[in-house]
């Protein structure tokens, strides 16, 4: 009876011991943030080991990881550069371009809301780059489109004003202000854009926003 009694509380000793890991983390922004289990943490030290034994620091071993996560971003393996861009967070958390990563990954998976506190993270550490406020510019605009709250749309036109300051020159930022300003009833400064992005770019403009604007 003391045997039995021994092997059915081993048993359930098992039961309990076996620690629940969360599944799929890896494919948040920053894991999640939930508590990983011991084997994850486990393997996240492996990681950061081997890191530290093939770079010279962290920082440098993340922006390696951010490069592939840019290289998957663009074959449209969202999964992938999910991945790698989570890897790149691990190494160094202050790497503005995980955030933009992390982002611009939400926003093609329509999760526009979700991706803005992680854009601005990203521009709260990088205000300089003129790409980021362009992808918060997006996120704003599709949730414009989606509420027509016209908060949303100026809030857009306000990231792309920033863009343009920071790139007079970018095309796509003049295209994007074209069409954010066709939305209202006075056209003025859309047809301004409109001209400007014509003078580098005459098929940057959306063909149905350039005939809005040159119908009125």
């Amino acid at each position: 009876m003391k045997i039995f009694t021994f092997f059915i509380v081993m048993i359930l000793f098992g039961c309990i011991s076996k620690e629940k890991c969360p599944e799929g983390i890896n494919l948040l922004p920053m894991y999640g943030m939930e508590p990983k289990c011991k084997g994850q943490l486990s393997a996240d030290a492996d990681f950061l080991s081997l890191c530290d034994s093939l770079y010279k620091d962290r920082k440098i071993a993340a922006q390696y990881y951010v490069g592939k996560g840019w290289e998957y971003f663009y074959k449209k393996d969202y999964e992938t550069s999910m991945k790698r861009f989570n890897q790149a967070w691990l190494l160094d958390s202050f790497n503005y371009e995980t955030y933009w990563g992390f982002g611009n990954i939400l926003g093609m998976n329509s999760k526009f809301k979700e991706s803005l506190p992680l854009l601005e993270k990203s521009i709260l550490l990088n205000p300089e780059n003129p790409k980021i406020y362009q992808s918060i510019a997006i996120s704003y605009a599709q949730l414009f489109y989606e509420t027509k709250d016209g908060e949303l749309l100026h809030k857009s036109i306000d990231n792309l004003n920033s863009s343009l300051q920071l790139d007079s020159t970018s095309v796509s930022t003049l295209a994007q202000l074209t069409a954010a300003y066709s939305y209202f009833m006075q056209k003025d400064s859309a047809r301004k854009y409109l001209s400007l992005t014509d003078k580098i770019d005459p098929n940057a403009v959306n063909p149905e926003v350039r005939k809005i604007l040159t119908e009125d």
